[in-house]
Order: C-alpha cells, then structure tokens, then sequence
C-alpha cells in the first residue's frame, strides 16, 4: 500500500492508490487496443491502407468488386475480436471518469462497513460494461458478413461501395441522434454521479450488473455511431479516432448534448445530398 503523505487519512491514501492503479489500468487497456487495431487486429490487412479521410472512400464501386468469398470459423471469430478490441479502443476513454468515480465511491462504502473490504471490484463493473459492447460485437460481425455477401461492403477494404447504404446510414443515424432515445440514454452517460445514486449495488456482482446497466444506456447513446464505420470504413483509423472523439466530447462536454443535436443535423444533411447526387 502506498504510504499516507504527511496530514492525509488513511481513507485518502487508499483512495488515491485506487484512482493510480485504476488511471493506469485504463490507460494501458487503451494503448493496447488502439495498437492491436493498428498493426491489423488479427485480420492481417494494412490499416495505413484502409485509412482514408473520406465521407465516402469507397465510392459506388460495388458492381466491379469480385464476389465475396466465404467466411470460415476462423473468420468469424477474427472479425468478431477485431470489433470488440475496436470498441474497447473507442469506448474506454469515455468510461474513465464512471470507472474511476465507482472506485472511489466502493472504497468509501467499504471505510464505513457497507461492503466487505478488500480490492474495489471497479474492474468488474468495467467487465460488465465491455460485455454489453461484446454482444454489439457480434451484431456488428453479423451485419458486415451479410452486407458485404451482397455487395453493399467491399470485402478486401471493409467500406460501403453502394451510396443508398452510405445515405441511408447517415440519415439513419442522424435521426437517432435528435430522438427521445438518444437523449435519455446521453443523460445517463453524462451524469455518472446520478447513474451510480440510482442504481447503486454493493459487491462484485453489484458491480457486474451495474456495468452492464450503464452499458446498456452507453449502447443506446452510441449504436448509431459505431454503425457509421460502414460507411467510412470499419478499419479506417480516421473514422474510428473521429467517432471516438465525437463519443467522448458528447459524453464530457457542457455542450456535449448540443454537439450531439448538431451532428444529427449534419448526418441527415450529408446523407440527403449523397442521395440527391445519386440520382
């Protein structure tokens, strides 16, 4: 244990050793997602290549793209982590200032006899949350599979190649964005303090399960914005940074509900003219 500086408690001192050992916990989960994505995720595909900064870098190519080949269990489960390790690498900067909050807050519990004492299960409640970006994983896997057996995805640079799926995309998820849903999944996002006042249980399973709560309203915030990767490109760092970006700024800043009603407007916007070009 980190020893107490001089007039700080003993409450103090294991409340900042959590924050450290959580901050840098949170930080190295980061680092080593966002460098798995760039040396290909497993895929064995180039990201430099794949990387674009483009609203549309595919262009409507698809009727030149050979069929899509096959994918066998290997591919899927590539696929599948690939996903996941991209929304761990998007999603945990994000959800650093819950996790580290819940540390605290366990901690305090645990110095007044309210949960049993020993490691905050901080970790646990993280588990719970990444869970719930799992499961989208998989819907993710399934969905670019499907699209891509079709024609509408580019099997070899995992972008659209068709403008009705790039428009549609765009306004789909412009709309959600200045829907009732959004809003009040955003809410629960942006005020950690309330989330965790409200939904508070003790213990690791306590933990599990509110992470997996406050995954839920995170998913129902940002489905949205991880279904755009279709349209950039599911491995174009430029999308997956600026999506991240746009999710931490929704999420942190005072204005973070405005920049997300604005962002619906320019989806919709840019999406409508890419159909009007179209046709």
């Amino acid at each position: 244990m980190t020893d107490a500086l001089p007039g700080m408690s003993a409450v103090e001192a294991l409340i900042r050793r959590d924050r450290l050992i959580m901050t840098s916990g949170l930080f190295t989960l980061a680092v080593l997602a966002w460098a798995w994505l760039f040396v290909g995720a497993g895929t064995g595909m180039d990201i430099r290549m794949m990387s674009r900064p483009e609203i549309f870098p595919g262009g409507e190519d698809g009727r030149m793209m050979l069929p899509a080949a096959p994918w066998s269990a290997a591919t899927w489960l590539v696929v599948t982590g690939m996903w996941w390790v991209m929304m761990v690498a998007m999603m945990t900067p994000s959800i650093a200032p819950m996790v580290l909050l819940h540390a605290r807050v366990s901690r305090h519990a645990q110095t007044k006899g309210q949960m049993t004492a020993g490691a905050v299960p901080s970790g646990v409640f993280l588990g719970g949350y990444l869970l719930v970006w799992l499961a989208f994983s998989l819907v993710a896997t399934a969905l670019q599979f499907a699209a891509e057996q079709i024609g509408l995805l580019s099997q070899t640079m995992m972008w659209s190649v068709n403008v009705w799926l790039t428009a549609g995309l765009l306004v789909a998820a412009g709309l959600y964005q200045l829907s009732p849903v959004k809003r009040v999944c955003l809410e629960h996002c942006r005020s950690p303090v309330e989330f965790l006042s409200r939904h508070w249980r003790a213990g690791r399973a306590g933990a599990f399960r509110m992470g997996v709560e406050h995954g839920a309203y995170c998913l129902g915030c940002c489905w949205t914005l991880m279904t755009l990767l279709f349209v950039g490109g599911i491995m174009n760092v430029y999308w997956i940074a600026g999506l991240a970006i746009v999710v931490l700024l929704e999420k942190l800043l005072p204005g973070g509900d405005r920049l997300a009603l604005g962002l619906g407007l320019t989806f919709i916007a840019t999406g409508t003219w890419l159909a009007f070009n179209a046709v």
